[in-house]
């Protein structure tokens, strides 16, 4: 029976969403069905975490946990398989989160709150089907169905410029698409020796190790390249600021917190696992690329004044991180990367939630035109502090565990050019102190700019759930990270062998 597997359920009950949300009259029928339905997500995903946890310590060693297949389209082998390991797990959750927060941040959308909620849906499918699949296809098809929605979110629910906004973010997006596309079917033909049926299992292509050197280095550019521009990666991020700045508050939630680690966990899943000759020979490339995305996205944010751009640019910094980490390809830096891409996404939903809890009451995101934010909402303000102090890497923030084992794996490397590469990376750490800085002590500390300000009230109860349900998760990371490390400590141990026979 295909409801006997656990993964699967993350599929059907955002279907169930859309068939609920299809079903509502009013906006209290909407906010039950989201309400319920991502609770019950959130509670499946710790569950699927404790006994994912409960299973490695019993001695499971298997790669991969909870598989299933079911045959989709037999002629070209597409199967509907579905497994996780502990960094799909933890993916998993931070999408959960993400989905239960961003709900209770758009308790209020207008206008067409059914509309809204019915492609926030179809996002959140999008996401979940993606980091529960190991079929290729399957997994590039919830990539797309991740990404369409992003248009109408934006085009419709946005702010400023929000047409040009969604049709940009679209069309790179879309272009990075036919990159991995291309990349995708080169693997696919290249999957199995000669005479054998050819799959689309990552699992099955790993364990064939039928990709030659030769095509390896045509399809690790085109697969790095395509999950790279959602990854925002130099010089195919500028679609990123603009969106995240156009996009309402639970779209640049679930965008910068989930949508953009796809990126990251595609690179890491397809890239430098099936692809590892060409990973150890281009390497270098797409670090130069990286490094450029960390410090240029450090520095972009420090000249703006729109707290949206601020954390979009910021957000680009962290991100290329990421990338910058997986490409180090060796266990503590990549572990790094997992930390990175959980802090990064807790962090940023919580800036992104913020702004637009402060821009509904004072109507603009000009921190020129804002100060002593602090006084009027104590509250408010003190959650955008911890923001901020996250990213730029506190001690007992997730920040600080993520950001110390990327900079301490890459520099195990004892060559000029890592090292280099490294040392210029953590300047974005200062410069990122400088910009959180700036802002806070702006908007928050600095004297009244408007009257008008003074008679704003602070956080509902509905916004004080949200926020305070990622700073706990926040804090959890940063004060207590080896059960991250437990999670996904046996999920490296096939990928840096894979690397370590193809640097032989």
């Amino acid at each position: 029976m295909i409801l006997e597997n656990i993964l699967i359920y993350f599929v059907i009950i955002p279907l169930l969403m859309l068939a609920g949300l299809a079903l509502c009259r009013n906006m209290n029928q909407i906010r039950t069905v989201m309400t319920v339905l991502s609770t019950i997500l959130l509670g499946l995903s710790v569950y699927l975490c404790v006994d994912f946890l409960a299973l490695r310590a019993a001695g499971n060693t298997d790669p991969m946990l909870y598989m299933a297949s079911w045959d989709w389209y037999t002629p070209l082998n597409i199967k509907l398989a579905l497994g996780v390991d502990g960094i799909s797990v933890l993916m998993i959750m931070l999408s959960a989160i993400i989905v239960f927060a961003g709900t209770f941040a758009s308790w209020k959308i207008d206008p067409l709150p059914k509309n809204f909620f019915l492609w926030f849906a179809l996002l959140s499918m999008g996401v979940f089907g993606f980091f529960i699949s190991i079929d290729m296809f399957t997994m590039f098809m919830f990539y797309e169905v991740a990404l369409i929605p992003m248009y109408l979110l934006i085009g419709v629910w946005g702010t400023g410029r929000k047409e040009y906004s969604a049709m940009k973010l679209t069309l790179m997006l879309m272009g990075g698409s036919a990159f991995l596309m291309l990349g995708l079917l080169g693997i696919y033909w290249h999957s199995a020796p000669e005479g054998a049926p050819l799959t689309w299992n990552i699992l099955e292509i790993a364990q064939n190790g039928a990709i030659d050197r030769s095509w390896q280095m045509y399809l690790f550019p085109l697969t790095f390249v395509g999950f790279g521009v959602l990854g925002a990666m130099f010089p195919f991020h500028t679609w990123s600021p603009d969106g995240h700045a156009c996009a309402p508050t639970a779209v640049s939630m679930l965008h910068a917190g989930v949508l953009m680690k796809l990126g990251g966990y595609g690179c890491f899943r397809i890239s430098i696992f099936l692809l590892p000759e060409a990973a150890n020979e281009l390497a270098w490339v797409f670090i130069i690329l990286t490094g450029i995305s960390v410090v240029y996205g450090a520095f972009s944010a420090c000249v703006q004044t729109d707290l949206k751009y601020i954390n979009a640019y910021s957000s680009v910094s962290h991100c290329g991180m990421v990338l910058f980490a997986i490409l180090m390809l060796n266990t503590t830096a990549m572990t790094g990367a997992i930390l990175q891409m959980l802090s990064h996404g807790l962090m940023t939903a919580l800036f992104f939630a913020l702004i637009g809890m402060i821009y509904g009451r004072t109507h603009t995101r000009d921190i020129r035109e804002m100060g002593g934010l602090m006084k009027i909402m104590p509250y408010l303000g003190v959650c955008y502090m911890i923001a901020g102090f996250a990213s730029l890497g506190l001690p007992g923030l997730s920040g600080f565990v993520a950001e110390m084992t990327i900079f301490f794996g890459s520099f195990q490397h004892t060559d000029l050019f890592h090292r280099a590469f490294v040392i210029a990376g953590t300047s974005a750490i200062v410069v990122t102190a400088v910009y959180i800085l700036r802002v806070v002590g702006k908007i928050l500390l600095g004297p009244v700019q408007d009257e008008h300000h003074l008679q704003l009230t602070d956080a509902t109860w509905y916004e004080r759930f949200s926020t305070i349900t990622l700073i706990v998760c926040i804090a959890g990371i940063g004060c207590f990270p080896n059960w991250i490390n437990e999670t996904i400590q046996q999920s490296f141990a096939p990928i840096i062998r894979v690397i370590e026979q193809a640097a032989i």
